[in-house]
């Protein structure tokens, strides 16, 4: 982005002195426009003593700086180390002040959302020792090239060791059915049976990574729309009931707290969240056994977050950021089932992650499931959380924002 400063055209007639004042004011007012229409957040920073890292000062932002860095209107005088916390960053801007260097890095600020920004630091020219010095920011961000191109390296490198085994048995059992199998009806039968299981594996597979994909391309970006969880929670169950009613599952829906259970967020993807610990639950919970789906509104952040069962292991498999003030919608999914070790917890969320024991047989997944949930709950803003006894069952936990009314 190239700044441009601009300045009235020289007149043929002489302009005086008393005149100035407005060419000058209407310039000033003209940049000042130019700067607040700009998309890229864009700041002024000043600063007088080299050894005084705590003079640093914002002296001016423009509308995307201040809603980025959730600075005060124009952001005058406004520490910089209060909005800007990167060391690379402020060296940078050090460098700009003091060394009058011009120069690009990549800037992350951190937060539950990972954003990539890239950063241009150069120093105002006309501004020197006497007249104190000042740098110009820009951040442009680069999230979005950034996730379009670690999607494309993590699908390349997940599909192909993930797909490498069930190929492997397909390229076998086809050379057996080509050779000594030929003429055996009941090899055969038994053979295609497995292959129809691998290929449906694949075709899980795939269609995962392709979610996965998309969703973690879009994570940076909030969604808009109003969604009921009450009314997600009565769709999910009236899907998966029949599943669960062939092995004797009961699914059992609770609710408390008074309002509405309504957030802001994308409705395929929520009922995508809740369905995949739904399907969790039921793949893990014994025949004829209780399937508990808990929905709680108007908690808060520390409440959602805490441990319900006595002497559970328990774990935040994301955290919000920091909003003292934020309710949250809470949906519980527990089972009855064989349940989770401690030392387990922390890499559930991990793609392609199984835990040791529930790798084979009808409970064998995609190892996905959960790592498409996280990502999901994070672009909502959201949290998760996992709690477990040995032997006795686990439960998941998923928390989101209330909706705000309009006012």
């Amino acid at each position: 982005m190239a700044l441009v400063l601009l300045r009235r055209p020289s007149l043929a007639l002489p302009i005086s002195e008393q005149d100035e004042p407005d060419v000058s004011a209407a310039g000033a007012a003209l940049a000042a426009e130019a700067l607040e229409a700009l998309p890229d957040p864009l700041l002024v920073i000043a600063g007088d003593d080299a050894e005084d890292v705590g003079d640093r000062a914002i002296v001016r932002a423009n509308a995307a700086a201040a809603a980025l860095l959730r600075l005060p209107s124009g952001g005058q005088d406004h520490p910089l180390h209060a909005a800007i916390r990167d060391p690379n960053l402020l060296e940078a801007i050090d460098e700009a002040l003091f060394g009058r260097r011009t120069q690009s890095i990549d800037y992350e600020p951190g937060g539950a959302q990972d954003r990539h920004w890239s950063a241009w630091v150069a120093p105002l020219p006309g501004h020197g020792e006497a007249e104190g010095r000042l740098a110009v920011l820009r951040l442009r961000d680069e999230t979005d090239s950034k996730r379009a191109e670690m999607m494309r390296v993590d699908f390349l490198a997940n599909a192909s060791h993930e797909l490498r085994t069930p190929l492997a048995s397909l390229s076998g059992f086809i050379e057996t059915l080509r050779g000594h199998a030929r003429d055996d009806p009941a090899a055969r039968e038994k053979f295609l049976s497995i292959m129809a299981v691998q290929a449906e594996r694949m075709t899980r597979l795939v269609a995962d990574l392709l979610s996965l994909s998309r969703i973690e391309l879009n994570e940076h970006i909030p969604p808009s729309g109003k969604v009921d969880l009450a009314g997600a929670v009565s769709d999910v169950v009236d899907a998966t009931g029949p599943l669960a009613a062939r092995r004797g599952i009961r699914l059992k829906v609770t609710r408390e707290g008074e309002g509405s259970a309504s957030v802001t967020g994308d409705r395929d993807q929520l009922i995508q969240v809740i369905q995949n610990l739904t399907d969790n639950a039921i793949k893990y919970s014994p025949d004829d056994t209780e399937v508990e789906i808990d929905l709680r509104v108007g908690v808060g952040a520390d409440d959602a977050a805490r441990v319900r069962t006595p002497n559970a292991a328990g774990l935040p498999l994301l955290t919000p950021d920091r909003d003292s003030q934020a309710r949250y919608v809470l949906i519980t999914v527990r089972d009855h089932g064989p349940g989770l070790a401690r030392e387990t917890m922390p890499r559930l969320t991990e793609r392609f992650y199984r835990v040791e024991g529930q790798k084979s047989g009808e409970r064998l997944g995609t190892g996905l499931g959960l790592a498409i949930v996280k990502h999901i709950v994070n672009r909502h803003r959201g949290g998760m959380t996992v709690e477990s006894i040995v032997g006795e069952g686990a439960a998941f936990g998923v928390y989101l924002p209330l909706r705000v009314a309009a006012p």
